[in-house]
């Protein structure tokens, strides 16, 4: 099986998921689900993490995590491993119970934190379990906790609160409820907010924070023991940084693109120098640049390395 992207760092956000082996229900007794959690509040206590959301379901379980130290790697192996170990043990069973490696998804700031949680918050719902209204009343969320007040103290809520401006009172909890119940009918907002890619890729943030951590762990996309998914979001944000390179070296910018010429001169230079210098693809150049179908572009650009 592929090896999966860690990229660790002192307080790194991550959307972490995982389901059972072959989509197995591991969590589908009430025994099941208690003993995962209690494990999860042992982890987070072991190696110092805050937990801004959480939501166990059947077969998979979300986290929306915090890492004050780089030490995901070793926490998740002891996540899962004492978990593994304590259900089979009480089932008399063995062999693997999680579906291979976790898929952790790094998160850019506060802004990515919010989105995630409220995805985490909505699984419930989104699952056909509780309604909109009855998001809370899911017992195995970490959204139950904030609202009756009774969560542990690595269950951490003000960051994400604070970016959409609500306090920790009666009053805010109530008016986060509202929102996740107008989000959950709102399909477009939550496209608008990327909810299509919580829980794919390698990262969840803007086009600039990736490729920046795209540049600077580069080396790991050369990796073949990188899924092709992970490899190609990595070198995708490598070929924008060299656009935008090469936009700011020609004094132009992305804007100008859409309402350049076609052929213009500053965009056919800036492809060569794409497909020459850095071997960016023709087709990801033709649609970054507007510049038309990629058999054109390919004839125009050689035509132009002649010159």
């Amino acid at each position: 099986m592929a090896r999966q992207l860690r990229l660790q760092y002192p307080g790194a956000l991550y959307h972490v998921i995982n389901r059972g082996n072959y989509r197995t229900d591991i969590f589908e007794t009430t025994g099941a689900a208690t003993a995962f959690f209690h494990t999860l509040g042992e982890t987070c206590t072991i190696f110092g993490w805050w937990l801004h959301a959480f939501a166990i379901m059947q077969n998979h379980f979300h986290l929306g995590l915090e890492t004050p130290e780089p030490n995901l790697t070793d926490g998740m192996h002891w996540l899962q491993a004492t978990y593994a170990s304590r259900f089979n043990r009480f089932r008399a069973e063995n062999g693997h119970l999680f579906q291979g490696r976790y898929h952790a998804l790094l998160i850019e700031n506060d802004t990515a934190l919010a989105n995630v949680v409220d995805y985490i918050h909505l699984n419930p719902v989104r699952a056909g379990i509780v309604p909109p209204i009855q998001a809370a009343s899911y017992r195995w969320s970490s959204l139950g906790y904030f609202i009756s007040g009774t969560r542990p103290t690595w269950l951490v809520a003000t960051r994400w609160l604070a970016h959409r401006q609500i306090d920790e009172s009666v009053i805010g909890w109530t008016r986060y409820l509202d929102w996740l119940t107008s989000l959950n009918s709102d399909a477009e907002e939550q496209k608008r907010r990327g909810f299509g890619k919580i829980s794919r890729g390698w990262a969840i943030g803007t086009a600039g924070w990736k490729a920046a951590i795209a540049e600077d762990k580069g080396r790991l996309a050369l990796s073949a023991s990188l899924p092709y998914s992970e490899i190609r979001d990595l070198k995708e944000a490598g070929w924008q940084i060299a656009l935008e390179k090469n936009l700011q070296q020609s004094g132009h910018t992305q804007d100008e693109i859409a309402f350049a010429p076609q052929r213009a001169r500053w965009k056919m230079e800036i492809a060569c120098r794409l497909r020459y210098d850095a071997a960016v693809p023709y087709r990801w150049i033709a649609e970054k640049l507007s510049l038309g179908s990629t058999a054109s572009l390919r004839v125009a650009i050689f035509r132009l390395g002649r010159l």
